[in-house]
């Protein structure tokens, strides 16, 4: 069996190994940038662990997995342009390093060079996986266009926003784990089960990624805590918080998000004291609980093993209990 750790040293020797054209250079080189940028691999990871349920062969879903990544990457290239982002990684940005038209091209060429590598896979199980392989590229696009529409939407709800990320990040994880279900052949069925469990891991995943920007430490998180509360993101604790707040609370709530000019640290002190009046964070973790526990109902029942779902139990642990 395959730990998610030997999952990624499959993927990291396997992108080392990519051979991109020479050139025209500013076409290929940001590609080989982002990809040197590194990153957990997380995704890719998934398409192999998905595969190792059923089989010990992962090296039938290696190609898959290598399209899954380069398809991530070709989102992270343009959504940072699109969010004026100038570090991925704590490295410049490709359009920073660059300019936004090679951004633009060069991710464009990384998604067609991610369905070169699908193509790659058997000719009996192509269909779908393209299948999959496009409707997870959709809903991530989705995804992203319902966080946009939400900067300037006053009346985000929480059932449109868990929609939002489950669209922009879970179902990626998710897509991952069923095109390595069906890389080893498993069921319609077993693969259903496993894409459940990859979309409300997902889910809890973001959910965690907003409880730490507010409450994560410095040391542990990688960087500074409140950037959300600062910009007026419409997290999950903002929106619980506006939704629960009354009076006195609620105005102070709406005086801070309306300010445009404040002292960061005054600001994310003020909206973290609301937060903990309405006991936000519990809420939150409850939230984060609640996804996480469905994921693992759906996990056991997946016709497979019980000691090859361990690495998958194990990840999903990790994922929840992180503290960056």
């Amino acid at each position: 069996m395959y730990t998610i750790n030997d999952c990624q040293q499959i993927i990291n020797k396997s992108l080392a190994n990519l051979n991109l054209p020479e050139q025209p250079t500013n076409l290929y080189d940001p590609m080989r940038y982002v990809i040197a940028l590194g990153g957990k691999r997380v995704r890719p990871a998934l398409v192999l662990m998905g595969c190792n349920l059923f089989i010990d062969n992962v090296g039938v879903a290696v190609n898959p997995a290598i399209a899954v990544e380069l398809f991530h990457n070709f989102t992270l290239m343009h959504d940072d342009i699109m969010d004026h982002s100038a570090l991925r990684r704590n490295k410049p940005t490709v359009h920073t390093k660059w300019n936004e038209n090679i951004g633009i091209l060069s991710g464009d060429a990384m998604l067609i060079k991610a369905y070169a590598f699908l193509a790659l896979c058997p000719p009996e199980k192509l269909v779908q996986m393209l299948a999959v392989f496009n409707k997870m590229a959709v809903e991530v696009c989705e995804g992203q266009q319902y966080d946009m529409d939400f900067e300037s939407k006053a009346d985000v709800s929480l059932e449109e926003y868990i929609h939002m990320i489950e669209l922009k990040t879970a179902v990626l994880l998710s897509a991952s784990l069923k095109i390595g279900a069906i890389s080893a052949g498993a069921s319609e069925n077993d693969a259903g089960l496993l894409s459940d469990f990859g979309k409300n891991i997902g889910i809890a995943f973001q959910l965690q990624d907003d409880l730490l920007d507010v409450y994560g430490k410095l040391e542990h998180f990688g960087k500074q805590p409140g950037n959300d509360i600062v910009s007026n993101k419409k997290t999950f604790l903002l929106l619980n918080a506006l939704k629960l707040a009354s009076g006195e609370r609620l105005n102070t709530l709406r005086h801070w998000i309306a300010l445009k000019d404040f002292n960061r640290d005054e600001k994310i002190n003020a909206i973290i004291s609301i937060f903990n009046d309405l006991n936000i964070k519990d809420i939150t973790q409850h939230e984060i609980n609640s996804f996480y526990d469905l994921g693992l109902k759906s996990l056991e029942k997946v016709a497979c093993p019980e000691e090859r779902k361990e690495s998958l139990v194990r990840f999903a642990e990790i994922m929840i209990n992180r503290q960056n």
